[in-house]
Parts: structure tokens; sequence; C-alpha cells
């Protein structure tokens, strides 16, 4: 490879039009240095993944802090009645949803840290705002605006983080970035426990605080991001030169010939026709309709278990570590067996144990129920992040990649607005519908996963047969993505 490509020439390239260029010219291949290698993606994990992993957090914290502020008083001052505050949850997810994809088409074409920084400060502003509210009307609005300014944030990082590692380094380091979600409702509970003692404070109540202090903190997080985010690998200021062409050496070997660089109709065509996307979309909205109900009711739910605000708060907190644990065993799992599928389905299996104890709860003991949405959480975030980290694996090419990813989750966030109107209020405290419901989507996972393996079990077969060499006399050989014949997916 040649060792002389300039700064300012290798920040006019994406990393995979540059690793055309670097190992097509002469001939000449990278040699990777198995010692470099491993002080490099040492490097990388100091520097891509924890920032990200903080500013998630905070993201989690501000969409979800609505179910603490329910149990302080919120739903009592702005005189919110019967399914009110299921609105006021769902209202959030159709800006979410319709952004997602068109934010990461934008994220590709300018620098992350700029984009990703400017609308966390953004929803860190409206969730000060939420605090601010005196009409139910007005959170209603807070909320459509915050889905808008964070749909851009989780496929954006999902969609950076993958443009560092390899497929089979990548599920560790999605899954630490995920925890931030988990924790996040951990701190949710430790964090509101300890604002709604500011009851009274300038006049505001509880609940109002946890709003504002929550939003302080991201909208402030959001100006410091700027210098804390990294770019493209290609622009990434904390790496040498030579770092950079080893990083570049060690995607291409990865990646193979699975490159799309450009969006074309073709391309266009290929992405948008690519069964596993839409097939990843269903295993995400099964699974996710069980973190964001656990997210949004947990508290609730434990008031209704016979505790009180505060000790709701609390206890909440011993449930998310847990699924935090879970979720970093599974990944280290994963990764070191490259293996998916399983994984995926025993995350579903746990979570159905713990519905059903819910569903049966009149024959349970509190303490019974209690340990069942240990279950039921630890269950949900085991697969949640599989199926993420899974169908980012089979998606080759930079803007399949993007596209994709924005995709499942924005899309699979309808599981979202399923999960914000089946607790209904004067169902409490069995909630048949909440339960039940969740109970299905997590099978609906398990289907779609699946209908995924058997699926790309049958391509690869094909592949190895030589079924797909046609596709490299086509005209747009050079930008097959995933599509490419040498490619081989993960299960």
């Amino acid at each position: 490879m040649d060792s002389h490509i300039a700064d300012d020439k290798l920040a006019e390239l994406h990393v995979e039009d540059i690793i055309v260029k670097a190992n097509d010219k002469h001939g000449e291949r990278f040699d990777i240095d198995p010692v470099a290698e491993k002080k490099l993606l040492r490097k990388l994990d100091w520097r891509v993944v924890p920032a990200l992993w903080f500013l998630y957090m905070l993201a989690f914290l501000d969409r979800t802090n609505i179910g603490n502020a329910r149990i302080q008083g919120m739903t009592k001052d702005l005189k919110m009645e019967s399914n009110d505050y299921n609105i006021a949850l769902m209202i959030f997810f159709p800006s979410y949803i319709i952004l997602e994809v068109p934010s990461n088409i934008l994220i590709k074409r300018m620098a992350p840290s700029t984009w990703l920084a400017l609308i966390m400060f953004l929803w860190g502003v409206i969730t000060i705002c939420e605090g601010l509210v005196k009409t139910k009307g007005q959170l209603y609005a807070m909320r459509f605006l915050l889905g808008a300014f964070e749909a851009g944030f989780f496929p954006g990082c999902t969609y950076l983080i993958s443009m560092y590692y390899k497929r089979y380094e990548l599920q560790w380091r999605f899954n630490i970035f995920f925890t931030g979600a988990i924790l996040a409702g951990s701190f949710s509970g430790l964090l509101a426990y300890a604002i709604a003692k500011m009851d009274g404070v300038a006049g505001y109540a509880g609940w109002r605080w946890i709003f504002i202090l929550e939003g302080l903190v991201t909208a402030l997080a959001g100006i410091g991001a700027k210098f804390i985010i990294v770019d493209w690998p290609e622009k990434a200021t904390f790496l040498k030169e030579d770092e950079k062409r080893l990083l570049i050496a060690r995607l291409s070997a990865d990646v193979a010939d699975a490159k799309m660089n450009r969006l074309d109709k073709a391309a266009a065509w290929r992405v948008f026709t690519d069964w596993k996307m839409y097939v990843g979309t269903l295993m995400y909205l099964g699974i996710v309709n069980t973190g964001y109900a656990t997210s949004f009711f947990t508290p609730t739910i434990l008031t209704e278990l016979g505790y009180k605000a505060e000790k709701a708060q609390v206890r909440s907190i011993p449930i998310f570590i847990v699924a935090t644990v879970v979720c970093g065993i599974t990944a280290w799992f994963s990764d070191r067996l490259r293996h998916r599928y399983a994984f995926a389905i025993t995350g579903v299996c746990i979570a159905t144990i713990g519905y059903v104890v819910l569903l049966c709860q009149e024959t349970v003991s509190v303490n019974g129920r209690y340990g069942a949405v240990f279950l039921v959480v630890s269950g949900g975030y085991m697969a949640q992040p599989i199926t993420l980290g899974w169908i980012n694996n089979c998606m080759g090419g930079h803007y399949k990649r993007s596209i994709s990813s924005a995709f499942q989750v924005g899309f699979g966030n309808m599981g979202g607005i399923v999960a914000s109107n089946i607790f209904i209020t004067n169902q409490a405290p069995k909630y048949p519908v909440g339960f039940g419901v969740s109970l299905a989507l997590v099978w609906v996972t398990a289907l779609s996963c699946t209908g995924l393996l058997i699926g790309l079990m049958i391509e690869n077969r094909k592949r190895d047969r030589g079924e797909r060499d046609w596709r490299l006399e086509l005209p747009d050989a050079d930008n097959l993505g995933d599509d490419h014949p040498h490619f081989r997916f993960t299960y």
C-alpha cells in the first residue's frame, strides 16, 4: 500500500474508496502487524465507544424519564386522564420513525461529531421544556419534537461504530454501547428518587425538576460532544497516519469485495428490495416493544405491586444492573463463538418465562412477580442488541449499512408505539393486554430470527456452489454490496 497518502487526500475519501485505491494500486497490499493491530484495537476501544455510550445513556434517560415523572405526580398536575399518558408516550414515535433514514443518509455526508452533537443539544433543550409545560397538549408537542431530534442519534451511532470494527468484533462493542440504554433505566430510578426531593424548590414540582435537570445535563453534554465524538476513520484526528492505514487495511480484509459507495438507482433497488432488511425490522420490532415497555412502565408496575413511589424507583435499579451484566456476557460469547441466532432465541425464552409469570400473577407472590420483571428485562436486553448487530453484519457497503441500520431502527420502533398503548390504565395492576401482546411480539422476533437464519444458510450455500457468480458480469459489479458473490453471511 502507498505509504504516502496525504491527510487531505484521505479526508476526501470514504473508507471503502480508500480500500479500493490502496489495495489495487500496483497490486500491492498492506501487511498487517498483529502487535500493531492489537494496539490499534485498544486505542479504538478507548476512543470510539465510551463517549457514545455515555451520550446514549443520556439520550435514553431523556426518552424514558417520563415514566418516573408519572409516578411523581405529572399526570395529576397536567390533568391527564384515561389514556392521556399513553398518548404522550406514543406521540414520540412518528417523528422518530420518519426521520431515521434521512438522518443516516445525511450523517454520511457530514462530520458525525457535528451532526450528533447538534441534535443532542436540541433534544436537551426540549427535555428542559417538558419540565415547564402547563398542559398535556404542550407535553404532547414536546414529546413529538423530542422524537424528531433524537431520531438520528441511535442509528447514527450504530453506523459510526460499525465503520471502525470488523464483523466479529462488532457485537461486543455494540452491546457495550447499548448498555448505556439499560443503565439509563437504572440511573433513571436513582436520579428520579433524588431529584423528586426537590419538590417545591423555586415553586416547581419534583417531576418538573426531573425533566429540567436531566435536560440541562444533556444540553451541556451536547456542546461538549463535538469534541469527544469521533468522525469517520479516514478523518479520525486521534489516529496517526500509519494507524489509519492499518485500520483501513484490516477493514478491507473483512469486507472483501462487498462495497457500495454509490447510491444510484441500481444500488437503491438493491437496498430497498433486500428481504433481510424487512425481516430484520420485524426482529427488532418484536423485541424493542419489551425494551420500551419495561422502561416506560417498570416504575408503574412496581408501584402497582404495592411499593410506594420512592421504593419503586429504587427497586428498579437492580433490575437494569442485572440486565446490563447479561447483555455484556451475551455479546462476549456471541463474538467469540461467531454466532448470533442462539443468543437471540435464548433471550426470547427468558423473557417468555417472565411474561408467563406476570400473566399468572394472581397465583404468584409479590416477590415472584418482582423476579419476573428481572427475567423480562434481562431476556429482552439479551436479544435486542443481537438483532441489530446481526443485521449490520449481513449488510455490505457504506450506503447499504447506513440505510439498513436506520430502516431497522426507525420502522422497528413501531414496537414502541405498541408498547405505549397496551398498558391500559384501567387494567392495572394485572395488565393482561400489555403482558399478553408483549409475549406475542417476542415470538415475532423468534420466528423472524429463524426465518433469517434459514434464508442466510440457503444463500451462503448457493454462493458456495457458484450460483451467484453471474453477478460479477453486471455493469455495477463494483457496487454490489453484500450481493457480491464473495460475501458470506453471519448467523
